[in-house]
């Protein structure tokens, strides 16, 4: 009887994503990494009134951070709780 071979744990770590609009976009595999993006998509979007540069850059730069920072998860989950409730408020019984 023939032992089967022991197969090695892939030593990869996942590729973590975002799921935005139905869509998945890659984030770097580098925490720090992950930190310096959302920490500048943030703060270029304080420039908002600036073409390209806009105001959509904060929610993105949030929800970057979110992966990696406690704080910045709490305010994604904070926000999407207020979200959902004024949405289910604005429908029609």
């Amino acid at each position: 009887m023939a032992m089967p071979e022991r197969t090695e744990p892939e030593t990869e770590t996942p590729r973590r994503v975002i799921l935005i609009g139905g869509r998945k976009f890659a984030l770097p595999q580098s925490r720090a990494l992950r930190i310096l993006v959302g920490t500048l998509l943030v703060a270029f979007g304080f420039f908002g009134f600036l073409p390209v540069i806009g105001f959509w850059m904060i929610p993105l730069g949030i929800l970057v951070l979110s992966h990696d920072l406690p704080r910045a998860r709490r305010f994604r989950r904070r926000i999407a709780v207020v979200w959902s409730r004024w949405r289910n408020r604005q429908t029609p019984d």
